[in-house]
């Protein structure tokens, strides 16, 4: 089924997020609102292949665009699924859900009120929390409840004249302690009262008063040794902390309220907007404006706000922003929510501009590939003071272990991606001991010393591993071969990722989810592990060579050949003895493993499973 260049773009960028997608077909009109667990591979399942329904090719075949809205979780996305389709009554969902789609559950208003699940309107004076995914989750969160507060079951109407006429029969659920017996006026309104207050806390996800109670209730009663009470108390804390039954998406007391929240970059500005209506999203919109001058917050915010009640002729009321505009609007009250309902609502809305930013990244990412590179070569240039971009980016690391074999690595980044080819190990010649400031000193002086007297380019940038004192010595290496104006340098340090400046003893911290981080991040990471592998080698080359040294038969190339194809000594000697003579030679096989078993590194139990003409030969040596 063909579809247009536009279209498989926009699929192509979906998030691999939980959402509610519209399909629009030439004319504009949406024909179809879809949820979501994981909107690109929902949206794509659509493209690549042909349905067995009918009717879903033809679908297929009348989409022309589409537009999504990301959400938290799977469950909100299907309370917006069943807003948008209510609101938009697209073509294809004619057979999906009506007002009676979800269930709710009830807190009756009565003197002893009840706690059920409903599909219905409530009872006057009622209160409706949810609406909930399927009936199965609103019916575990009532045995949740009832497992926590003694509420009773029954459906009798309780009041102080049918308490006195004492006609209503103690149930099953009295007996077995679910209920204290409302009917006859054994628990009291306002203890039960208590219980109702309790419960429409969890409903509304506001726990945290109520945990902090039981534990400090589990906690008297523990001290008091009354261990069975402080039990019981426990396990309903525990079921409380479990619970996670909240809407984030939708709340029956959010009533015609309007949202707009406001994301800057360097250029741009994303305005996200949703309408709420009856406790559900059936409008979300995200628009970009393009910023000239210094335009500040609040007046972009104004813009955005005028705009779109133009173009959706909204009656704004109670509008919920991140950030208030500068321009008044006639009867609208502006609130920027701290907690709460309306608050996640704001905090979802924020997350829509966001997807939205980085959906138009990715598109001109794909556009334009060198784009993302650019992007990042300017970040970098910024962050780190440099006056040209850093497309060639140098990372110095030492490595040595109780001054042994010390080593260094060099990694070349080149347009902010690993240059491997480029990569080079260093042998420190010159330093007796673990001495890391000489060491780095050395190494930057041969690399830079070579890299001129072979007229190659310098970088614009060189990391070192380390903080102030690695870059001391940095800075008195690239002073004595006169390259500290032409050169770039900066030190990170491993425990806060701090960056360091030559002359700076202030170091600078930047943004963790900045671009400029994660490349010298990466840079660091790739001189350690590089650096880590040839001080490796070169340790299991050293004590090969000390291991065979003065061995007849036994020369340096005998020992570069093992190291080649072994890597280690450990290797070497795990090796059965065909494995090593196919390496160099059945003659000087029997050399190595009979010096192997000269200094306890293989035992004749080791060689019970060698090949037995090697082992026949090595016996009788």
């Amino acid at each position: 089924m063909s579809m247009s260049d536009e279209l498989k773009l926009k699929i192509s960028l979906l998030p691999d997020s939980p959402g509610v997608y519209r399909y629009y077909n030439k004319d504009g009109v949406v024909i179809y609102v879809g949820k979501a667990k994981n909107l690109k591979r929902r949206v794509s399942s659509y493209f690549n292949r042909v349905h067995t329904v009918a009717r879903t090719n033809i679908l297929v075949r009348n989409i022309a665009d589409l537009q999504y809205t990301v959400v938290r979780t799977e469950e909100d996305a299907l309370h917006l699924e069943n807003s948008m389709i209510k609101e938009y009554q697209p073509h294809y969902n004619v057979l999906l859900k009506d007002d009676k789609s979800y269930p709710w559950i009830c807190v009756t208003a009565e003197a002893y009120p009840r706690v059920f699940v409903t599909r219905n309107k409530p009872e006057r004076g009622a209160r409706l929390f949810g609406p909930y995914a399927h009936s199965n989750m609103a019916r575990t969160v009532i045995d949740v409840i009832r497992k926590i507060y003694p509420i009773r079951t029954c459906a009798h109407s309780i009041t102080a004249e049918t308490i006195s006429r004492g006609k209503t029969s103690l149930c099953l659920q009295y007996h077995i302690h679910n209920c204290e017996g409302c009917c006859r006026g054994l628990v009291s309104v306002e203890r039960y009262a208590e219980y109702i207050e309790g419960i429409k806390k969890i409903l509304n996800g506001d726990t945290r008063e109520l945990t902090e109670h039981l534990m400090a209730e589990m906690t008297r009663l523990a001290g008091e040794l009354r261990f069975e009470e402080a039990q019981a108390l426990k396990e309903k804390y525990l079921l409380i902390e479990k619970y996670r039954a909240k809407s984030e998406v939708v709340n029956q007391q959010l009533h015609n309220v309007d949202v707009f929240s406001l994301l800057r970059d360097d250029d741009s500005a994303y305005v996200n907007f949703m309408h709420v209506r009856n406790g559900s999203i059936v409008k979300t919109l995200t628009l970009e404006y393009k910023t000239r001058l210094d335009e500040s917050d609040e007046e972009l915010m104004s813009i955005a706000v005028d705009e779109l009640r133009e173009r959706f002729a909204l009656q704004l009321k109670d509008v919920l922003v991140s950030v208030v505009p500068d321009a008044e609007f006639e009867n609208v009250h502006f609130v920027i929510p701290q907690r709460g309902d309306k608050r996640k609502l704001l905090e979802l809305s924020l997350q829509n501009a966001k997807q939205f930013k980085v959906d138009k990244l990715k598109r001109m990412e794909k556009l334009n590939p060198d784009q993302r590179v650019m992007r990042t070569l300017t970040t970098m240039q910024r962050d780190f003071r440099l006056k040209e971009l850093p497309r060639h980016v140098e990372c110095f690391d030492n490595s040595n272990i109780q001054g042994t074999n010390p080593v260094a690595s060099c990694v070349v980044f080149r347009n902010a991606k690993p240059s491997k080819k480029d990569y080079r190990h260093f042998n420190i010649k010159t330093v007796e001991g673990p001495d890391d400031f000489a060491s780095m000193k050395e190494v930057l002086t041969r690399r830079y010393t070579r890299l001129m007297e072979e007229g190659e380019e310098l970088p614009q940038l060189v990391v070192v591993d380390g903080g102030k004192g690695q870059l001391s010595a940095a800075v008195e290496a690239f002073d004595a071969m006169g390259i500290r104006g032409r050169v770039a340098l900066v030190g990170i340090a491993k425990r806060l990722e701090e960056i360091y400046f030559p002359g700076d003893s202030i170091p600078l911290y930047i943004d963790k989810n900045s671009e400029s981080l994660r490349v010298v991040q990466h840079l660091r990471d790739e001189a350690h592990r590089f650096g880590i592998t040839h001080h490796r080698n070169r340790r299991s080359h050293s004590q090969l060579s000390t291991l065979f040294d003065g061995v007849k038969g036994l020369g340096p190339k005998t020992h570069e050949a093992l190291i080649k194809h072994f890597k280690s000594m450990k290797r070497v000697a795990e090796a059965g003895f065909d494995e090593v003579a196919g390496v160099i030679g059945a003659k000087k096989a029997e050399l190595v493993i009979n010096v192997l078993k000269t200094n306890g590194l293989i035992t004749d139990k080791d060689n019970e499973n060698s090949d037995t003409t090697g082992a026949s030969s090595i016996g009788s040596d």
